[in-house]
């Protein structure tokens, strides 16, 4: 286990290195000038050239590359060239929001999703089924942007159930902050509960009809306790396999919900960003939504493990 952690990690600061590449190069293709974005449309050629000095643009891309690496390494994205805050300040600021966010949706998805799998296996051809299946239809299919709006004019505006907008630290209040997070949350996780209902349901169908499950039922052990100990815990490998993939999704996904919602997340972040020609803020936030994807994806693999102890890490059974 320790070897195979030990060479995934390698394989992670490889992987974090040729991401930096691509999104150094890549940022550096997007049409604008960032020196004039911060100088201004009247700024003189003089003044052009000393923003460019002192935001290094006056090097060769291999020398602003290895500057940028070198301090990718030691934790120092630079300063926004929009605001002049360090970069580290901004994502220090806005990244714990989209995370509470991603949290809370991750979780909403578990629960429902494994709960309605579970619904739609035990009751195959009867009404519960079709709802359950009618809620992935619908999940999948409507954007999370068209779900935001109906939410908001119905549950927040008509019902007033939750606010429309806003936020609250929830490490400062985790009562009222989760309550503004709620909405924001559901509709972010409906797309991944009904994923995780889908293929929940699809695995206990599969693990159902193995020999040892009718081994079990013929001992005499009650339904629920093989649905549950049998079925649906060899299903969870399934779970964990897509919430590892989807979590970085949703982290790098939360900017429409977060634009329908006014929350001062990772996304509202990203997006001004991008606007502005924020070289150094873009650079920091694709590389922090890589590394989320490599921790998470390791994280998956380990658990594989744990869930089922069959599973051993590393190509050893």
């Amino acid at each position: 286990m320790l070897r195979y952690v030990g060479t995934r990690l390698w394989q992670s600061v490889l992987t974090l290195v040729l991401a930096s590449l691509v999104v150094f190069i890549g940022v550096r293709q997007l049409p604008g000038d960032p020196a004039l974005a911060m100088a201004g449309e009247e700024a003189t050629p003089e003044q052009l050239a000393a923003v460019r000095s002192s935001l290094g643009l006056d090097k060769s891309l291999p020398e602003q590359y290895l500057a940028f690496l070198g301090r990718m390494f030691r934790g120092d994205f630079g300063n926004s060239t929009r605001t002049g805050t360090p970069v580290t300040d901004l994502i220090a600021t806005t990244l714990p929001v989209t995370l509470w966010l991603a949290a809370y949706a991750i979780v909403v998805a578990i629960i429902v999703g494994i709960a309605f799998g579970v619904i739609a296996e035990r009751f195959r051809g009867r009404w519960p089924e079709w709802l359950t299946n009618a809620f992935a239809l619908i999940g999948l299919s409507v954007p999370n942007f068209w779900l935001g709006i109906l939410a908001i004019l119905y549950l927040a505006v008509t019902l007033g159930l939750f606010p429309a907008s806003g936020y609250v630290d929830v490490s400062r209040e985790p009562v009222r902050g989760l309550y503004y997070l709620t909405l924001p949350a559901i509709i972010l996780g409906t797309s991944l509960a009904a994923v995780i209902m889908r293929q929940t349901r699809a695995s206990m169908i599969e693990t159902m009809s193995t020999d040892y499950v009718r081994t079990a039922n013929a001992k005499g052990l009650g339904a629920g306790r093989v649905l549950f100990r049998y079925g649906l815990r060899n299903s969870l490998i399934v779970v964990v396999t897509i919430v590892g993939l989807q979590l970085g999704g949703l982290i790098s996904g939360a900017v429409v919900t977060e634009r329908i919602f006014a929350l001062p997340g990772f996304g509202k972040l990203t997006l001004d960003a991008v606007f502005t020609r924020d070289y150094p803020v873009i650079q920091a936030v694709v590389l922090i939504i890589t590394l989320s994807y490599i921790v998470i994806n390791l994280a998956v693999d380990v658990l594989y493990s744990v869930i089922n102890p069959r599973i051993r890490v590393g190509g050893n059974n």
